[in-house]
């Protein structure tokens, strides 16, 4: 079946209402969240930007939101309702927590056919399987968050709700998997750097991303996208090795994934990765707002910023023209590259932490521990 757009009208009055909260949302999706969401969604969202709720958090609740009012009209017929009674909250589950081998014999296991090819219609479901555990239980955590933040107690504690989650991930159990494959580590960016080697826009915006992401603790991909003109601060120098000056600017990231809503996070960039930002600036003439932008056909710059899938597309073809794998590397192999190569050259976990705004010990030290392992004497004992 498919979506029924809602009236030009609404749609529109949206799409208008969405234009004052751009600077937080994926904008180049408006049009398309205009004919999702409805008109109290809109106003939650606009509600949660004057919370000051952070940008990430809220591009999250934004993407889940659609997610769930397209699914709920594809596998009801109807808008979300508020609050969700606990059969639909089962049926959720049900549709995205299925086992692969039994669709096999059973077609009217898991996602029926029609409501998968109606959320692909619309551009929200890309996945082909199941979803995954941690997918599915961070949109029923914000699908929970929304549900309060309208008023409304949901049926999210229920025992059925806990039972059901924790029998489906059981029965099909699933590795976990790193967000990117293999870690883009010193001598991979290298390898991507060299296929911008001329002064063409797209090398230049190319090398420029590429080395401040990488360089400013492995920046998410959301970050680099959103990163603005105005977020940026000249630094006196910093004396180099060799005792040359080498230029110098903080960025102030503001509220990030893991710090506090009211903590402004900063890192540095210091030498070829400021050098490298500031030819962008000036081949793109951009003096205000949004460093990172698209590219037309014609060499035309975009006043929009780029989009977060961007990115990583972007960090995909240069390491495909690099000649290495694409399905191995994506945009959040420049952050897990950061660690592994700082642990490579002995610097210390808290030091890199401070550039990477790692907040958990944990995760950062596996970067470590697995550097550690792998150039110490225990695996290299038939060397």
């Amino acid at each position: 079946m498919d979506i029924l757009a809602p009236p030009t009208d609404g749609v529109s009055r949206r799409a208008e209402a969405l234009d004052t909260i751009a600077a937080v949302l994926p904008i180049d999706r408006r049009d398309k969240l205009a004919e999702i969401l409805t008109d109290p969604d809109v106003e939650t969202l606009r509600h949660l930007v004057n919370e000051g709720m952070g940008d990430n958090t809220l591009r999250a609740l934004t993407s889940d939101l659609a997610y769930l009012e397209a699914w709920a009209m594809a596998a009801t017929e109807n808008p979300l309702p508020w609050p969700a009674p606990e059969a639909l909250l089962l049926k959720f589950v049900a549709h995205h927590l299925w086992d692969p081998q039994r669709r096999e014999t059973d077609a009217d296991h898991g996602m029926p056919a029609d409501v998968a090819d109606a959320l692909r219609h619309t551009g929200v479901l890309r996945t082909f399987g199941p979803h995954a555990p941690a997918t599915v239980r961070r949109r029923l955590a914000n699908w929970s968050t929304l549900t309060k933040w309208r008023g409304f107690d949901g049926a999210f504690a229920s025992p059925a709700l806990k039972s059901a989650i924790r029998l489906a991930v059981r029965a099909v159990p699933r590795p976990r998997r790193r967000k990117s494959a293999k870690a883009v580590t010193g001598d991979v960016l290298a390898q991507l750097l060299a296929t911008c080697g001329s002064d063409n826009l797209r090398d230049v915006r190319d090398r420029a991303i590429l080395m401040v992401a990488f360089a400013s603790g492995g920046r998410r991909r959301s970050e680099v996208a959103g990163l603005r003109k105005e977020q940026l601060t000249i630094e006196p120098p910093v004396i180099g090795e060799d005792g040359s000056p080498l230029p110098s600017l903080s960025i102030h990231l503001g509220c990030t994934k893991n710090s506090g809503a009211s903590q402004d996070e900063v890192v540095y960039l210091t030498g070829r990765p400021v050098d490298a930002l500031n030819a962008w600036l000036a081949a793109a003439k951009i003096e205000s707002g949004s460093v990172f932008r698209a590219i037309d056909r014609w060499g035309n710059v975009s006043r929009r910023a780029l989009d977060p899938k961007a990115v990583n597309d972007i960090v995909k073809r240069r390491v495909a023209l690099a000649g290495l794998a694409p399905g191995e590397f994506s945009a959040h192999g420049l952050r897990s590259g950061y660690l592994t190569e700082a642990a490579n050259l002995g610097i210390p976990l808290p030091e890199a932490m401070e550039q990477s705004r790692h907040r958990s010990l944990q995760q950062a030290s596996s970067y470590y521990n697995g550097a550690t392992r792998r150039n110490g004497r225990a695996a290299q004992i038939l060397k």
